[in-house]
């Protein structure tokens, strides 16, 4: 199924600002909440699509990459949100703190275990996290399996932090509404304002006894195994976000995110530069001048290059897309091959004689022509060409 465009799900331009884009949102939200739709799945879609658009909208990262690639920039990066396939109630909770956007057109007086209003609890925080990759897991991508310790829903009391359903009340103070009004006077008449409840923290609700498994927080700590797809392309300190997978939130409230961050892992021959990879080749002085077949590594295993005959130490051959992918799918790099002409250390009396005998001869004296570049010149030609 194709996406729609983000901007036009909420009817924005694109250059729309922040706060655009939020009065977007809480047009869209407002009309298709389930609470006004009870029973419409069209509205229900048409909420989750306004949702997703707004996740990534409010997201300066994520927009930014959504702008110069689109959806397909999102899932190379791993950035993308998959709301066509969450629960109503984890968007909900996941949007919790934009309930406010809510409270003029809904009441807070949902007293029920484990209701919709629970789900403005205190956010969870993010977790990060450091995952270790080699140039051929960068190469191709990779299915990584993480363990990590977080905070998460305790099941005892589903996220309430009540030990029972008859535990949870409605908030004398704000009567479930999660928020006080107060009228102040102002040279410009009363100014009517409204704020959190400071007795329920804006659930709307109160408990009167704690769940004896999470002490009324309503989350526990766990190891946790969380399964990734880390996109090819990607790079040294860049972060992939995955949503909903870090600390749970407060009596409910949404999780966290898991932040992952990149880091590359030295590679035995390679070194790496952007897209391109750089393998340093040595032979010797008569491969040089005679010129040979040689087997160089790559990342998918090895391939042979042709040494031509009078090959000048600092040549550069280009093995093109045989380097790492683009992140965001468009094309490859190139091995580039540095050749180094290796002197030896050590010579038997023969291996001198003969060396005694050639360095007179002619071909053997350097005679440099304006061909022969300087090295950092050539460097420059290749990775500037």
């Amino acid at each position: 199924m194709t996406k729609r465009d983000y901007y036009e799900i909420l009817g924005v331009p694109r250059n729309a600002s922040e706060d655009e884009i939020k009065k977007a949102y809480r047009k869209k939200a407002l009309e298709y909440h389930p609470d006004k739709n009870p029973g419409d799945k069209t509205a229900e879609e048409k909420f989750k699509e306004a949702a997703e658009a707004y996740d990534v909208l409010r997201d300066p990262e994520k927009r930014a990459i959504y702008d110069r690639y689109g959806h397909e920039g999102l899932n190379q990066s791993g950035a993308a949100p998959h709301y066509e396939s969450m629960d109503m109630q984890d968007i909900l909770r996941r949007f919790g703190i934009d309930d406010d956007l809510f409270a003029e057109f809904f009441g807070r007086s949902r007293t029920g275990f484990g209701s919709r209003a629970q789900s403005r609890g205190e956010r969870g925080s993010n977790l990060r996290i450091r995952v270790k990759l080699t140039l051929e897991e960068i190469a191709t991508g990779v299915h990584k399996k993480i363990k990590v310790r977080r905070q998460v829903r305790c099941a005892t009391c589903n996220g309430t932090g009540a030990r029972n359903s008859s535990d949870v009340e409605t908030c004398s103070t704000c009567r479930g509404s999660g928020m006080v009004g107060r009228i102040t006077q102002t040279p410009f008449g009363a100014m009517q304002t409204a704020t959190t409840c400071p007795a329920c923290g804006g659930t709307g609700q109160t408990v009167k006894a704690n769940c004896p498994t999470c002490r009324g927080e309503g989350r526990i700590m766990q190891e946790d195994t969380i399964e990734v797809d880390i996109p090819a392309g990607v790079y040294e300190g860049i972060q992939l976000s995955v949503s909903g997978k870090g600390n749970a939130g407060l009596r409910g409230g949404p999780s966290g995110d898991l932040i992952i961050n990149i880091e590359e892992l030295p590679h035995e021959h390679f070194t790496r530069e952007g897209r391109n990879i750089l393998y340093e080749l040595f032979i010797n002085i008569a491969d040089a001048a005679l010129g040979a077949q040689v087997e160089v590594p790559t990342l998918e295993g090895r391939a042979r290059i042709k040494i031509p005959a009078g090959t000048q130490s600092g040549k550069i051959f280009r093995l093109r897309e045989k380097g790492l992918p683009s992140l965001e799918g468009r094309g490859r790099g190139d091995l580039l091959v540095h050749v180094n002409i290796w002197t030896p250390k050590k010579l038997t009396d023969e291996e001198r004689r003969l060396l005694e005998q050639l360095r007179d001869m002619p071909n053997f004296k350097p005679a440099p022509t304006k061909e022969d570049r300087s090295f950092f010149e050539r460097v420059r030609d290749v990775f500037g060409g």
